[in-house]
């Protein structure tokens, strides 16, 4: 029996020796960077506004890997099922840990798969038209939807996307009525827009606003009160529609079981790379802002409050699979 205890005993410490030297070797190879949407959107733009710093704290090449599809869900299912050893790194919106949860109960992952590691930007969608709808406000928008209901579509970057959402909760609060078209990307959906394919989108900033003025008309910001990342713009309250306000996310994420020590040597690298002047003023432009979270815990505290806004507008906003 004794015999037994000590093998075991000697086995748990070969393998804590064994997890020690590897987080303390960690990283010694390139990293994977997965981004559950197109080149060109907004997921895409902060992975790769901050990859090059990135690199630079870690000491290793970080390679950005777009994997887009459903909503963002086969990215988190990757790096979910990756080994949990730092080196398959996912950033993602609330669609991948709240929304599609909620949306999909038969998920290939859990959101207990991936483990949080900190918050990296935030900032609000941009509401959008094609400039030959001729409208040129909220107020003009929801007389149009009511007027012919259904007739108006508006794409998004994928089912549970914050575009998705973001439209979703609109016409529950308006009682508009658009047809939802889900695009691959954001990029897909704003090209749609500027074809005029579809004729709205709550888009991100950095697909949205290379086009405003242009193809693209801009006619608010998702969040009540006006944005600094796009002051040219009114926020909801102005806009006549003060019960709406929205704004996204996107975070770093590991898969669970990751060891502690890794994870807080990402964690330290992520913080690094995001507060580069450099990295800021590249996600500023874009309309998007660096917030950082003051810890892993942290951000899973932050997740748990955040998860139930998502989880309550999936499901009063009767949002659907589709």
């Amino acid at each position: 029996m004794k015999s037994t205890k000590l093998i075991l005993a000697l086995a748990l410490g070969a393998f804590a020796s064994t997890t020690w030297a590897q987080s303390t070797a960690y990283p010694n190879k390139p990293i994977r960077l997965v981004v559950g949407f197109a080149p060109a959107g907004a997921a895409d733009y902060v992975a790769r506004a901050m990859s090059d710093a990135f690199s630079k704290a870690l000491g290793q090449p970080v390679i950005v890997d777009n994997k887009p599809g459903a909503g963002s869900s086969i990215a988190a299912d990757i790096v979910a099922k990756s080994p949990a050893d730092g080196y398959t790194l996912l950033i993602a919106s609330p669609s991948s840990i709240s929304v599609n949860p909620a949306l999909n109960p038969k998920l290939p992952y859990k959101p207990a798969d991936l483990a949080p590691v900190t918050k990296m930007t935030t900032s609000p969608l941009v509401l959008a038209v094609n400039p030959n709808t001729g409208i040129r406000s909220v107020s003009e928008l929801i007389a149009a939807a009511k007027k012919e209901p259904g007739k108006l579509n508006y794409s998004s970057s994928g089912n549970g996307s914050a575009p998705h959402l973001g439209a979703a909760l609109f016409t529950q609060l308006t009682g508009a009525e658009m047809t939802h078209i889900p695009y691959r990307g954001g990029a897909l959906a704003i090209q749609s827009v500027m074809a005029g394919d579809t004729q709205v989108t709550f888009g991100t900033p950095p697909s949205v606003l290379p086009h405003a003025g242009g193809r693209l008309h801009t006619i608010a910001v998702s969040t009540r009160e006006r944005s600094p990342l796009v002051p040219d713009l009114p926020g909801m309250k102005e806009a006549g529609l003060p019960e709406y306000n929205l704004e996204f996310w996107y975070g770093m994420f590991v898969p669970a079981g990751t060891p502690p020590a890794i994870v807080k040597k990402i964690y330290d690298a992520t913080i690094t790379a995001m507060q580069q002047a450099s990295v800021k003023a590249s996600l500023a432009r874009e309309g998007t802002e660096v917030s950082l979270s003051a810890s892993p815990e942290q951000f899973v505290s932050f997740l748990v409050e955040d998860g139930k806004f998502w989880a309550n507008l999936v499901k009063t906003a009767n949002v659907k699979v589709e």
